[in-house]
């Protein structure tokens, strides 16, 4: 069997004691939350800067956090500390007093720093100065800022198509800083525009996007409040969004009914000890979930194809449901769909021992939340990466919103879709216009704005920008934000893409293995930070962002930044495209963006007139983020139940059960997060709430399926995925955890298990990488590959 090189398995736990192993949490948040934020908080920024900082975020007068992109209450309904612990480790991480000089690109080798994990490497603290690594160098020095921009712009203007470049996007970069960005790509010749959206929600926006005409989710945080019925699908809001879980308490206490479906059980859908209530901090909190599905990987199709089954045949029984005079809502679906009869022919079709295969769940297990559906006329269903990160993912997310319509739970008051989006700004992000597919009429409007010629052509997402690279098609690679290596699929692969290149610029607030899997000369700028104070030309400046509920509002930072020489993300894009575009003289040369970047380096609000003009929904944007908590985008579907689609209707869709299923003696893998992280940023080696402590190299397995594999609780073992290129994935030396898991699954951590995501293994129609559901073998460390061969 044909094998690659495993990512190198860096010294994860050196400076840690051994893994160890307790029960897991049935709680969440509470006492022990506010004592792990305010040492993270206080250990990493002191006590003044904590309180500074932690007091403005999320405050109408303030910064919005770094990290989820869940929406802020109404500003006078906000409570003076209007965080959650993950997000205080996020501050704590951005703000803290450590920094990183040159002295420690001088004192260490690219290679020895990028022995050390994510943990340390996170733990050294801010980027202070620019850095370049020449080709055949060992060590980062510094670079002014001028060489630098010089540097990176002759490349660009070297390569022999502007498609040889890509400019990647994290979802923290602001509107602003998004909008620049995307118009000097454009203005170079590419849409070669990849983010981290192409990784996590992308299959969300394509099968909203087709179904009910915008790839955003349909509902505010007052729908979420006041639902009569919530089904959460593969999301742990506990660790990924924790102030979803006030909004979840209070549709618990006006009786709403939750339902989790997840292979996994997680503390923030069992118990919420509310931090900010005495009961939350001495009591056992609010119970969330009042039902568990603990479904297999990738079967959440079969789930939702079973509650459609469910409501068809209550309606086809002539049953009633509350304030209706049916199961289906005839005015609604008449009215505003299409394709109702051929999707209730493909459930028909669908046999209920088929679901019980797909899902692992019982029919009854199925029926008793169908007839929670029929109890409520207000229903929400909210999900995350546990449904967009398989084969399957827009089929599953189409057949949500079947389900959803059957009823009429769109542009209704407490109902909707709710794609629960993981980063602050990821859906600003795609609003300002980075994707590699933004359609015809915006790049008209960008063209009048700024009078060129924006390319139309297709560009690259993230899988396919990998295989470029790879395939020595894109030689030059930008980063603005993130960790591209730590968060891409297929690392081993990723890191040679990336170190192929002839130039990679990273624009960063901390230091991370993307600035040590260089290219051949390789660029490291570092940036302000979302809770930096900037200062421009023409005073302080302030950003917006874009949460996961369309509400777009003012962020502020106002924390001293660590070094005087950082420049914003707004400063480093346009002070780049005017290396790019100018001439001797300051002027930009004919057949590039028509643009004063110097004008909008030097004020933000120059810049937001110009999304005003090219972005709808953005009228008046200037005095509307004086409101405090901003304002909402359009959205036809809630707002009038109007559809921008092929046939101006909402779409059902018919789609055959398919479900992912594991050889025998193999097992169907899930990455995830522990609590001790945020993406690719980890915290600590612990995972509080899953009983996990000292080390994050662990793979969580159901005791009966240890058993038929031979193993035992504590064994040691290598993961190894399959996959159809016959090409054996290893990620090295795991410590086995018996844990209540759905059978034939298995769990561990990502980054380090991402080198098991074949590069080729996506999403249909949206090319996710399927990070949810890989086929792996688990061998006992130390086992070479063509030994364990079948």
């Amino acid at each position: 069997m044909a094998t690659t090189p495993t990512a190198p398995t860096p010294p994860d736990d050196l400076d840690q004691p051994a893994v160890r192993v307790g029960k897991p949490k049935r709680t969440s948040a509470g006492l022990p939350g506010v004592v792990t934020a305010m040492r993270h908080a206080v250990g990493q920024m002191g006590p003044v800067r904590s309180a500074s900082g932690l007091l403005r975020m999320n405050q109408a007068d303030g910064f919005d956090c770094m990290s989820c992109a869940w929406p802020d209450p109404d500003a006078p309904d906000r409570s003076h500390a209007e965080f959650c612990e993950n997000g205080a480790k996020a501050l704590a991480s951005e703000a803290t007093r450590k920094r990183v000089r040159p002295e420690l690109f001088a004192e260490h080798t690219i290679d020895e720093l990028y022995a050390r994990d994510d943990h340390w490497l996170n733990r050294q603290g801010r980027l202070t100065t620019p850095m370049i690594r020449e080709d055949g160098e060992t060590h980062y020095r510094p670079i002014s800022w001028d060489e630098a921009f010089e540097r990176i712009a002759a490349v660009l203007r070297s390569l022999d198509t502007p498609d040889q470049a890509a400019f990647y996007t994290s979802g923290r970069t602001s509107n602003e800083a998004a909008f620049l960005y995307q118009l000097m790509v454009r203005g170079l010749g590419t849409n070669n525009l990849p983010d981290c959206s192409n990784m996590c929600h992308e299959s969300s926006g394509e099968a909203l996007g087709k179904t009910i005409g915008i790839g955003k989710g349909s509902v505010t945080l007052h729908d979420v409040e006041t639902a009569k019925l919530i089904i959460i699908a593969g999301q742990n809001p506990g660790t990924n969004h924790p102030r979803m879980l006030t909004s979840l308490e209070k549709a618990k206490e006006q009786g709403a009914v939750v339902v989790a479906v997840n292979p996994l059980p997680e503390a923030g859908l069992t118990h919420y000890q509310n931090p900010q209530r005495v009961h939350g901090m001495v009591g056992r909190g609010t119970r969330i979930a009042d039902v568990h599905l603990q479904v297999r990987l990738g079967g959440d199709l079969g789930v939702f194809q079973a509650l459609g089954k469910v409501l068809l045949e209550a309606e086809e029984a002539g049953r009633r449901t509350i304030g209706m005079t049916s199961v289906l809502d005839h005015a609604f679906v008449e009215r505003h769909t299409v394709g109702l009869e051929e999707y209730a022919d493909g459930l028909r079709a669908t046999s209920w021992s088929d679901i019980e295969a797909a899902t692992g769940l019982r029919e009854a297990q199925l029926r008793e939340v169908g007839e929670l559906l029929l109890a409520s006329d207000r229903t929400i269903v909210a999900w995350a990466m546990g449904l967009t990160q398989h084969r399957h993912a827009v089929a599953t997310i189409k057949e949500i919103v079947n389900l959803v319509l059957l009823q009429g739970n769109l542009g209704r008051p407490g109902a909707g879709l709710l794609p629960v989006r993981g980063h602050s700004n990821v859906q600003g992000d795609r609003t300002m216009g980075i994707f590699e597919k933004m359609p015809q009429p915006f790049l008209d409007r960008l063209e009048a704005e700024f009078s060129f010629a924006s390319p139309r052509e297709h560009g690259f997402d993230t899988v396919d920008t990998i295989r470029a690279m790879r395939d020595g098609r894109v030689r030059f690679f930008m980063g603005m934000g993130g960790n591209f290596l730590k968060a891409a699929p297929d690392t081993a692969v990723t890191e040679a893409a990336l170190r192929s290149c002839a130039m990679t610029v990273q624009v960063s607030t901390k230091l991370n293995h993307s600035h040590l899997a260089p290219g051949r000369t390789a660029l490291i700028l570092p940036t302000l930070g979302r809770s930096d104070l900037d200062v421009q030309a023409t005073g302080r400046q302030r950003v917006t962002v874009e949460d996961s509920m369309s509400m777009v509002h003012a962020s502020s930072g106002h924390l001293r930044p660590p070094s005087d020489g950082l420049l914003s993300e707004v400063a480093i894009v346009c002070r780049l495209a005017r290396a790019l575009f100018h001439d001797e003289h300051g002027r930009p040369r004919p057949g590039t963006p028509q643009a004063d970047w110097r004008a909008m380096e030097d004020d933000y609000r120059v810049v937001r007139r110009h999304i005003e003009a090219v972005v709808p929904g953005f009228v008046d944007y200037e005095r509307r983020i004086d409101d405090p908590g901003g304002f909402r985008l359009p959205h036809g579907p809630h707002d009038v139940r109007t559809f921008e689609t092929t046939s101006t209707k909402a779409h059902f869709t018919r789609t055959p059960l398919w479900w992912p299923t594991a050889p025998p003696g193999r097992l169907l893998l899930q990455t995830l997060r522990s609590h001790d992280q945020y993406n690719t940023t980890v915290y600590g080696p612990d995972d509080r709430y899953r009983g996990i402590s000292g080390g994050r190299r662990v793979v969580l397995v159901n005791a009966h399926d240890l058993a038929d594999l031979g193993l035992a609780d504590g064994d040691v073992v290598d993961l190894v995925s399959e996959f159809t290129d016959g090409v054996d994935r290893r990620a090295e030396g795991f410590r086995v955890v018996a844990y209540d898991t759905a059978r034939g699954c298995a769990a561990a951590y990502f980054p380090e298990t991402n080198v098991l995501v074949p590069l080729d293994s996506t999403a249909e129609d949206s090319n996710t990488p399927t990070s949810k559901s890989i086929v792996v073998r688990l061998e006992p460390a130390g086992v070479t590959a063509a030994a364990s061969d079948p």
